[in-house]
């Protein structure tokens, strides 16, 4: 049966502002308006086709008025008199950075600001759109609705490697708006190895190793489904259960490797335990990445970028059997499943009309949606405009 399409818009708006308290002391803030919403209201698919969607949570809509998206204040302790070029930008006005330092940050952030980066795919706004291509799917990354969290976080770099560690505030319920203040029952832990290096020769490449675990009050799918068995609930209800603290963990690893000045490979893999819900993110529990990523000034566009990714996503039986006996989750579940993994590949092109002015189009493929092979395939074409000054 062929369903009817559909189309979605979404629009965001960020005022990034920042100030100098000193020379390694700064403050950022920022204010977002987001407005719009996803294809099925950015239900149905794990690996969600834009990461700008604006969700609903339990069918409540969320303000439609500007927020508070980032206040973070940052302090650079500097361990070494040699310098090295930094990136003015939203996370950081320094031009130039200790070689060897220890940063420190705390504040309102979005995780994924400072772990699980990609320079060839983690930039929605410029690169690939759908959510386990720009993030790491299986990182359950502890967030509210709109992706940030309260936090703070440790990092030291020096030359060719950097650690760090974030502490932050879980939501009180899977994918909620409010944050759960207690930490004794609810806290994240995210902790990131960092290493830069040659494989390829006069091209450094980046490993990225990455690790959390979360504490909250996250239901267990065995138990929902024993629960239902038992003939305790009428469907098995994730939620269905007393305010509890469980633990969920995680790991993920994170390549970029340049071949070129113009051409380069990337790739993610990511995995959780799969046995508590998925609460935060998205529901992947296992994530497989390959992609390449282009830069236009070999055909003579040195601002335009281009890129190919294939993502394989899964999900533990426990959570598959869940799904399958009509469970629902924050993102999956439609009375039934036909298991099988949900398989995207995206392309993208970005060109730079003028200035900061870009013009982006994608292409997404994605199958099994939602681990349903009774469902799709399902194609998903894009437009983007993106405007910055």
């Amino acid at each position: 049966m062929t369903t009817p399409s559909q189309s979605a818009t979404t629009h965001i708006v960020t005022l990034y502002t920042g100030f100098e308290l000193t020379h390694t002391t700064e403050v950022l803030a920022d204010v977002e308006d987001a407005s719009g919403g996803g294809i099925g209201n950015a239900v149905g698919v794990a690996g969600v086709t834009n990461l700008d969607d604006v969700r609903t949570v339990q069918g409540i809509q969320l303000s439609k008025a500007p927020y508070l998206a980032r206040l973070i204040l940052h302090q650079v302790i500097p361990l070494s008199s040699e310098r090295v070029p930094g990136e003015r930008g939203p996370m950081g006005l320094a031009t130039s950075l200790p070689a060897r330092r220890i940063e420190f940050r705390i504040g309102k952030f979005d995780l994924a600001d400072f772990f699980d980066n990609n320079s060839s795919g983690s930039d929605s706004h410029l690169q690939f759109l759908n959510w386990t291509v720009d993030n790491n799917g299986a990182w359950d990354y502890a967030a509210n609705t709109r992706g940030y969290t309260d936090g703070a976080m440790i990092e030291y770099d020096d030359r060719q490697w950097a650690v760090r560690f974030a502490e932050a505030l879980m939501p009180k319920i899977a994918n909620g708006i409010n944050l759960d203040a207690d930490l004794e029952r609810a806290r994240s832990e995210n902790a990131e190895f960092e290493l830069h290096g040659a494989v390829v020769p006069h091209r450094d490449g980046v490993l990225r190793l990455l690790g959390y675990s979360n504490q909250g009050n996250m239901g267990i799918y065995r138990v929902a489904i024993s629960n239902f068995l038992a003939r305790l609930t009428p469907t098995p209800e994730i939620a269905a259960h007393p305010l509890q603290t469980t633990t969920k963990y995680g790991f993920g690893i994170n390549v970029e490797q340049p071949l070129n000045d113009w051409f380069g490979l990337f790739g993610r893999w990511g995995w959780n335990e799969g046995q508590h819900e998925s609460y935060a993110y998205t529901e992947v529990d296992q994530t497989l990445l390959f992609g390449v990523d282009f830069k236009g000034q070999r055909w003579g566009r040195k601002f335009d970028r281009a890129g190919l990714a294939f993502v394989s996503n899964g999900i533990s039986r426990d959570h598959q059997e869940y799904l399958a006996l009509g469970g629902l989750g924050f993102l999956l579940g439609d009375g039934a499943l036909s298991y099988g993994r949900e398989t995207i590949e995206e392309g993208y092109y970005t060109a730079n009309v003028w200035r900061g002015v870009f013009a982006s189009f994608d292409l997404q493929h994605i199958n099994n949606p939602g681990y349903n092979r009774a469902r799709g395939p399902v194609i998903v074409p894009g437009l983007r405009l993106h405007l910055e000054f």
